[in-house]
């Protein structure tokens, strides 16, 4: 009986063992490991992950090269601790790498894009944006005080934050005051809102409240646009631009903001002021609106940053180079500059990059930053608000930018890998 039990417990302890390897095997390459890599065509790029177990790596396409070998569809390729590898790829497509540990548990299958070669300029200019929201947003309910001097909340359990109403009775919304006049129309006659919530479109009826004023009212709080001042990160050789590295969201709700459009205007510094601990600086200035300030057209924004186009005039005042595109395989700790308008004048400030996560869990999150530089150090004390696009260069190429700050330490933040941007 005693030697049965202990082989039952050797059993036991082993499939309990070969399940947390497993769990940490999977959650390690979730961590560590993109699930998407993009490499150029016709150029050797290098990886090392450092991966503290066996595993394999195998390639289900004559297209891809390992380790600079021969074509490998179905050979293996063992990486063990701290061995770099390289892939290679004569043309441009979409390819799949395997990840197995010991060579036949299935962890995950990296899917490789082979591009051409992609060129940018980093710009790291101030820019005055404004948003013009998809349908009328709702911030919250609120109450109505009546012509009877009664409080009631019309739109609670109807209505919530993160709404947005698209038409009212068969109207389209463009903004608050085609809202408001509509409700006139209306009066206290049901209303019928066609309303999108978490990205599904729904309708809604409800009555307008008259107030003491004598307007009518449904009992939200609305906000049709959204302005702010931010960095340009980029202008790629079609005119095409990123900025930011992070979506705008709404101050009162912290959703992402959904729009129709929106536009890029001149916008001057007046001043900036230092972090400190436990509360981030932040730059302010004014937005220079009108149809001679406007510099391009904003067509979306997303986690990712906002995305559209410059004008002509954006163009001209642009004086620095292209330069390559760095994919998140090119970055790596130490030394690299973060390029900014902050004292007058377009400069590079050095960094140090102290760590960086290769997953895609954190879009926006892929490097922890550290502004070395004294100069910007003396100015800013590190990164603040408004410093978010601010372009990261490293040996020569483009590979990312700012989006946030550490309150607790305002000369750190994170960073974006700039093929999330582009690939937005």
């Amino acid at each position: 009986m005693g030697k049965n039990k202990f082989h039952k417990f050797i059993v036991r302890a082993f499939w309990i063992s070969l399940i947390f390897c497993i769990g940490f095997s999977w959650f390690y390459m979730k961590r560590v490991i993109p699930d998407k890599l993009n490499i150029v065509a016709q150029e050797e790029e290098q990886f090392h992950f450092s991966m503290p177990f066996d595993v394999t790596l195998s390639s289900d396409s004559e297209e891809v090269v390992l380790n600079n070998g021969s074509n490998i569809p179905s050979d293996m390729i063992h990486l063990q601790v701290n061995q770099p590898f390289s892939v290679y790829s004569e043309n441009q497509g979409s390819y799949k790498l395997g990840l197995k540990l010991f060579g036949w548990i299935q962890l995950k299958d990296i899917q490789v894009n082979v591009v051409d070669t992609k060129y940018a300029i980093p710009c790291g200019t101030p820019i005055g944006i404004y948003l013009k929201s998809n349908g009328i947003m709702v911030i919250g309910t609120g109450d109505v005080t009546k012509r009877d001097g009664m409080v009631v909340e019309p739109a609670f359990g109807i209505l919530q934050s993160g709404d947005y109403i698209e038409t009212i009775n068969g109207t389209p919304l463009k903004d608050k005051e085609t809202l408001m006049n509509e409700l006139s129309k209306i009066g206290a006659s049901e209303a019928l809102l066609k309303i999108r919530r978490n990205g599904e479109t729904i309708d809604v009826k409800m009555n307008p409240t008259e107030a003491e004023d004598g307007t009518y009212k449904l009992g939200v709080w609305v906000r049709d646009d959204t302005q702010g001042i931010g960095t340009m990160t980029y202008v790629d050789m079609n005119g095409q631009f990123g900025a930011l590295g992070h979506g705008i969201s709404d101050s009162d709700t912290g959703n992402v903001v959904q729009i129709t459009n929106g536009a890029l205007y001149e916008t001057a510094i007046l001043g900036i002021e230092k972090g400190t601990f436990g509360k981030p600086g932040v730059m302010s200035g004014i937005i220079y609106y009108g149809p001679g300030s406007t510099l391009g057209t904003i067509t979306a924004n997303t986690e990712e940053g906002i995305f559209g186009n410059v004008n002509d005039r954006f163009k001209q005042s642009m004086v620095q180079d292209a330069i390559p595109i760095g994919y998140r395989q090119d970055v790596k700790k130490g030394t690299a500059y973060i390029r900014s308008d902050v004292s007058g004048k377009v400069r590079d400030y050095e960094i140090e990059i102290q760590r960086v996560d290769y997953s895609t869990t954190h879009k926006s999150k892929g490097m922890v930053i550290k502004v070395t530089d004294p100069d910007l150090l003396a100015l800013t004390g590190g990164i603040v608000q408004g410093m978010s696009g601010s372009p990261i260069i490293q040996d020569g190429k483009l590979i990312g930018a700012v989006t946030h700050v550490f309150i607790q330490d305002s000369t750190r933040g994170y960073g974006i890998f700039i093929e999330n941007m582009i690939n937005h």
